[in-house]
């Protein structure tokens, strides 16, 4: 059978996408809603896997413990990084977020005995020892899937099972995040992004709110690392580059910017693209080699964002007068 084709195939994209649905979600209250320029946001999905798999490997603590732990140090992590920077211009605000995330990425890759180095999470138990830190979650995993059998049969595999409760997680924390978006805290971070002076002009805290903002973004880039983290079993440095940040912007912007329930539209769309076209193995991308089919995904995302800035920059279900940057 064409891979294309295949059942599991699309499974994984699938998972792809609603890992970066929940990492773009983050974005979303950041960028769509209260109007920040993060250009740092992988920062928060790296601080959330490594936090996670260090506290595994090196503590002996529950899974469970250990995650909402390393949600709790990717908050940290915002508050570090917006209290200096959040009075800064939106252009400088943005320049300071990618300096984080780099400075993130640069500890993971040289701080080897706590990090695992450029090799990455296999290497936490130190040297010639390969690490494990998602026993746990393939436990569950394959409870899960057992459950999941009963109603699908054979189609539950390992894949499925972990789209299906991607997917949940997605969906719940989009309900939440857009009831607290319509909420008057919401309200209040759309009206400091269209006019950040007449909102303060009305009694409002604007940093707080700001700090607020980027912390609940880093909450959703944390959990997006977590399940990243579940996924792929074992991760370095080099899978939280800036280019992940612009992944996120490229599905809030497809999907549109301030709409909530656009992203997981924008983050299918974007899954296709970057994780199936790899696997496309009909003409044209069958003229490609595997490598070659990886940069031809870069050049196709591209080509995409000019087009919306072109021809539809509000995304496909954004408003024009939503828009943070006109």
């Amino acid at each position: 059978m064409s891979t294309v084709l295949s059942v599991q195939f699309w499974a994984f994209v699938g998972v792809v996408a609603g890992i970066y649905t929940i990492l773009a979600l983050g974005l979303q209250v950041q960028f769509g809603v209260a109007g920040l320029l993060n250009f740092g946001h992988a920062a928060f999905m790296a601080v959330g896997a490594y936090s996670m798999a260090i506290l595994v490997v090196k503590t002996g603590w529950p899974l469970w413990a250990d995650s909402l732990a390393a949600i709790g140090v990717a908050v940290a992590f915002g508050l570090l990084l917006g209290l200096p920077t959040l009075r800064l211009r939106a252009d400088y605000f943005a320049i300071t977020t990618i300096a984080f995330a780099e400075i993130v990425r640069y500890v993971a890759i040289n701080e080897q005995r706590l990090t695992g180095g450029p090799v990455g999470t296999i290497a936490l138990a130190g040297p010639g020892r390969a690490a494990s830190y998602n026993r746990e979650w393939l436990d569950f995993q394959r409870w899960a899937q057992d459950r999941l059998e009963s109603v699908i049969g054979d189609h539950a595999t390992k894949d499925v099972t972990m789209l299906v409760l991607v997917w949940v997680v997605a969906l719940l924390l989009l309900v939440v995040v857009d009831a607290i978006v319509r909420s008057p805290w919401g309200r209040v971070l759309k009206s400091i992004r269209e006019d950040e002076d007449a909102a303060a002009a009305l009694g409002k805290n604007v940093f707080a709110y700001k700090l607020q903002a980027l912390a609940a973004g880093a909450v959703l880039g944390a959990i997006a690392g977590l399940f990243f983290a579940f996924q792929f079993s074992f991760f370095s440095p080099g899978d939280f580059d800036p280019l992940v940040t612009f992944f996120a912007y490229t599905i809030v912007i497809l999907g549109g910017t301030a709409r909530n329930w656009a992203v997981p539209i924008g983050a299918v769309l974007f899954g296709v693209i970057f994780a199936g076209t790899r696997f496309f193995d009909f003409p044209p991308f069958s003229l490609l080699e595997s490598g070659e089919r990886a940069y031809v995904r870069l050049i196709v995302i591209g080509l995409i964002l000019i087009g919306l800035m072109l021809f539809r920059p509000q995304g496909l279900l954004g408003k024009r007068e939503e828009m943070v940057l006109e």
